[in-house]
């Protein structure tokens, strides 16, 4: 079965929602960076929201001096967007699909391929979490504190004890956090 992991930036107070400008996709560090590519070598599918798709959609593809290697690994990648209302997704490799999130990624998981990555779409996240779908939580913390907007986990929200994978900090001040649910 393939694994779903979940990619996440976040700030210090735990807002993924980004009301202010404190990620910029193409900053350079070059460890960042690395961590990253390492990440798409092993992942062949990507899971959006349509708000996140969109907004992605409007600006990988037009990065045409993107040194990070994301434009080029988005391009050619399967891409899956959960949308009731999109018809055409004009980005190559797409796929719409709108039915339970829930029994569609089951049904993804059990495909053959290499692991599944949620990246933002954190609304899409949350039932995916709830359903024991997901295998890793990869958090980039991001140092700045916004103070509001969405987090990552809605108040009240709980979820099993988590084990430490790996961890890294980088230049720009940006922490990596791998965890997996503990079994």
């Amino acid at each position: 079965m393939r694994d779903l992991v979940i990619t996440q930036n976040v700030t210090l107070d735990g807002a993924v929602e980004m009301l202010d400008d404190w990620f910029d996709p193409l900053a350079e560090d070059k460890e960042l960076t690395e961590e990253m590519n390492r990440q798409d070598e092993h992942c062949d599918a990507v899971l959006f929201g349509r708000r996140t798709f969109t907004d992605m959609r409007g600006f990988w593809p037009q990065q045409t001096a993107d040194t990070t290697g994301v434009t080029e690994y988005l391009n050619r990648t399967r891409k899956y967007v959960f949308s009731s209302t999109l018809v055409d997704p004009e980005w190559q490799h797409t796929t719409i699909l709108s039915g339970d999130p829930v029994a569609e990624v089951r049904r993804l998981k059990e495909q053959p391929g290499r692991t599944i990555a949620l990246t933002g779409s954190i609304t899409l996240a949350y039932p995916l979490i709830e359903a024991g779908l997901v295998d890793e939580y990869r958090m980039f913390t991001y140092p700045v504190v916004q103070g509001r907007g969405r987090r990552f986990y809605p108040d009240g929200y709980t979820v099993p004890r988590l084990r430490l994978l790996r961890a890294a900090s980088f230049a720009s001040g940006v922490t990596y956090t791998a965890y997996a649910p503990v079994v």
